[in-house]
């Protein structure tokens, strides 16, 4: 099967440090926070998707995923006897989506280099999960424009498909970061209204309070950030 980049995968780390180097700077620039709005709305896309996902591994049936311009979102599921674990389950699922996401990006990055294999996936993914699962305009837009762009970023040339894949999966991995309030807060707000956080919804499921089970997905978090970052860098020392 032919090959689709010509790069390869020794190169990961540079293109890892270049994505971070990026990232940094335009943190600090006027206007960064909304030059990068769009990966954090790719970041709570992958959360709801993370809390789909989750149901649907414990037979539940994923019902919707719903966007909103302001970064929030939520995702609806339904099922019969949804046991005590498989809630908790549910609730994490979304907490650890994004950092699973990005680290396993840079894994496959760094062992395929198939930089544009990997983004014309993306592509087909973020399609077929808006068609499948979004119920709003704003959802389904989005998921569009993303697979567009991830189609887009696969038809050009030179180092373009490689670092488009590593700015999105250290967008995804550095969420953990923003998500790190909210994860030892008891109440979440989507839309406007206040809800329960994920992590009192563990709390509710199982016992402890929620501030453990923050700390907890925290950790895991990190853990899942490290592998990601380990795999990606392993391959320069072979």
């Amino acid at each position: 099967m032919p090959r689709d980049s010509q790069e390869k995968p020794v190169n990961s780390a540079r293109y890892l440090i270049l994505a971070g180097l990026a990232t940094i700077i335009i943190w600090q620039i006027p206007y960064g926070h909304q030059i990068l709005y769009p990966f954090t709305l790719l970041a709570t896309y992958a959360h709801e998707m993370g809390h789909g996902l989750a149901a649907m591994l414990t037979g539940a049936d994923f019902e919707q995923l719903v966007l909103f311009p302001n970064g929030s979102g939520f995702a609806r599921y339904r099922g019969h006897n949804i046991g005590r674990l498989s809630r908790a389950f549910i609730a994490s699922g979304g907490l650890v989506g994004p950092s699973i996401a990005g680290a396993a990006l840079l894994a496959l990055a760094s062992r395929t280099g198939r930089y544009r294999f990997l983004l014309k996936v993306l592509s087909i993914l973020m399609l077929a999960s808006g068609l499948i699962w979004a119920r709003s305009l704003f959802s389904l837009a989005f998921a569009f424009a993303f697979a567009g762009a991830f189609w887009f970023g696969s038809r050009t040339k030179g180092a373009g498909p490689a670092f488009l894949v590593h700015i999105v999966a250290v967008q995804l991995c550095l969420s953990v970061f923003s998500d790190l309030d909210y994860m030892f807060s008891d109440a979440a707000v989507v839309d406007g209204k206040v809800s329960l956080s994920d992590v009192s919804q563990i709390e509710q499921a199982l016992f402890l309070p929620y501030w453990f089970w923050g700390g907890l997905v925290a950790m895991v978090s990190f853990a899942v950030l490290g592998f990601g970052l380990w795999q990606s860098l392993r391959v320069q020392t072979r």
